[in-house]
Parts: C-alpha cells; structure tokens; sequence
C-alpha cells in the first residue's frame, strides 16, 4: 500500500491535506522563507538552499528570491543558473540538465486537478514531472505546465507557455509555445 507522498511522487491521485506531504509543504515554506532575505553572496545562503533542496550540486545556483512547496522536487545537475523569482509548484519532480539557464520568473507546475468539478472538491491532485535538458535556456517568465520535458540544447523564449514535449536543438516561442527553429542545423 502506497503512501500519499508516494502516490504523489508517481502522478496517481493523492490526498494533498495528509500529514506527510503538509509537512514537506511546512519545512520548504519556513525554508523559502528565509531565502526571502538572502542574496547568493550571503553567509548562511549555501547552507540554507541544501536544506531546502538536498543534493544541489555545488555548482548550481537559485537566486532568491525563491517559491516552492517542495523543496525534495527539485533535482538539478551540475552548472544549472536559475534566475530570481522562479516558481517550482507541486510534488512531481522538477529535473534540470546539466548547464541550464533559467530566467528570472519562470514557473513550473507539477499538480494538476481531476476534470470532473465535484471530484475537485477533494483535497487531491496529480502530479506530474517535469524535465528540462542539458544546455538549454528558458527566458524570463516561461511557463512550464505539468508532464512536460524539455529536450537539450533548448531555448524556450520569454514569455512561452510550453504545453507539450519539446524535441531536442528547438527554439520554441509563444502562448502555446510551437517549435520556430530548428537549431544546430
């Protein structure tokens, strides 16, 4: 029998008002916040950011100010920049690759409720990963809507909603975000 956390972790329906994940919400709420006051020059801000999101790598960099509900959701590999002011909502994972560039005031968002309005009514939701590849850049205030992935060597321009996948070496642009470009041709 699976947790609620668990559910939540593999994209099944889970209760969002069960002890476990309301405390995951807790800890990265009072984490977020200490952020609120950090720059990533300040004394504590390396220490605090690996409490919030364990096993950053040294290399990779959030500049706060910073939203998330659960700080275990973000995965980031090495040389990954995100700009101030980012978004990581829900309990699916968030992946980044490896050299990513995050602009300032993107939002990713993991949950997604059920269709019908009287299930809505719950305290549940899905949630559903998402991944961004190695080497791409997401401009300021991108979107990223749940169960999407991102291919490499991406650029996804400001503004964009990205909606569905996008394959590798694209430039992607718009509210949906379409495939403009292809790069590296």
């Amino acid at each position: 029998m699976q947790t609620e956390f668990e559910k939540m972790r593999n994209g099944e329906l889970a209760w969002f008002s069960d002890p476990e994940i309301l405390g995951s919400v807790r800890r990265s709420a009072k984490l977020c916040a200490r952020l609120q006051t950090m720059t990533i020059f300040d004394e504590n801000y390396r220490e605090v950011i690996e409490e919030l999101i364990p096993g950053i790598p040294k290399s990779s960099t959030i500049c706060p100010p910073l939203h998330c509900d659960h700080g275990s959701s973000l995965v980031l590999e090495e040389n990954v920049f995100v700009n101030y002011n980012c978004v990581f909502l829900g309990g699916g994972y968030v992946r980044i690759g490896k050299h990513a560039r995050i602009g300032p005031n993107c939002q990713f968002y993991t949950p997604n409720h059920p269709m019908d309005p009287v299930e809505r009514r719950d305290e549940k939701e899905y949630a559903y990963p998402i991944t961004i590849g190695e080497d791409c850049w997401l401009g300021g205030n991108v979107t990223v809507i749940p169960g999407v992935t991102i291919g490499n060597r991406c650029i996804v321009a400001a503004g964009s909603v990205v909606t569905r996948d996008v394959p590798d070496d694209c430039l992607v642009a718009g509210n949906p975000a379409v495939i403009k470009k292809k790069l590296n041709q």
